[in-house]
């Protein structure tokens, strides 16, 4: 595997819990709890999320969790899915983690692109502690509470 080619999050970040956001309340929640358990994390977007919100609003929701909780420690994974016009549109955008699941001969291609531009490539979706999908419509505490309450059982 080169440089900037990784399995999964284990080889990014560690061993830190992958959480799924949909939503800036959702990564502020998490965030915050794991800034409070003074533990890293990998925000992860919902599968395919690359080709549905784009990485414009990914990079925008990653700059505002991190405004929001600055002395948060994480990495902000993409999901691209099988899409290769979406992982070069996150690349270009300057998206730094993204998960791209297509062909291999893509994937060496996308992993030089990447390489270029001091992103990492997944190719393979990181295993998630939690997924705040089911929240959606919580309020914050109620969000940083569960947060709180995954990171605390790892």
């Amino acid at each position: 595997m080169g440089a900037h080619l990784r399995r999964g999050a284990a080889g990014l970040t560690g061993q830190a819990p992958a959480i799924v956001v949909h939503s800036l309340a959702h990564a502020v929640a998490a965030l915050g709890a794991a800034t409070e358990a003074r533990l890293p994390i990998a925000l992860l977007s919902a599968p395919e999320a690359g080709l549905t919100v784009g990485p414009g609003w990914w990079r925008a929701l990653v700059d505002a969790g991190r405004a929001a909780v600055p002395d948060a420690r994480f990495t902000a994974v993409l999901d691209c899915g099988d899409d290769s016009g979406a992982a070069q549109a996150a690349i270009r955008a300057g998206v730094k983690a993204l998960v791209f699941t297509g062909r291999p001969d893509v994937i060496e291609r996308l992993t030089a692109i990447a390489g270029q531009r001091g992103a990492t490539l997944l190719i393979e979706r990181p295993a998630a502690a939690l997924d705040l999908g089911e929240l959606f419509f919580a309020d914050p505490e109620t969000l940083r509470r569960r947060c709180a309450d995954v990171l605390a059982s790892i």
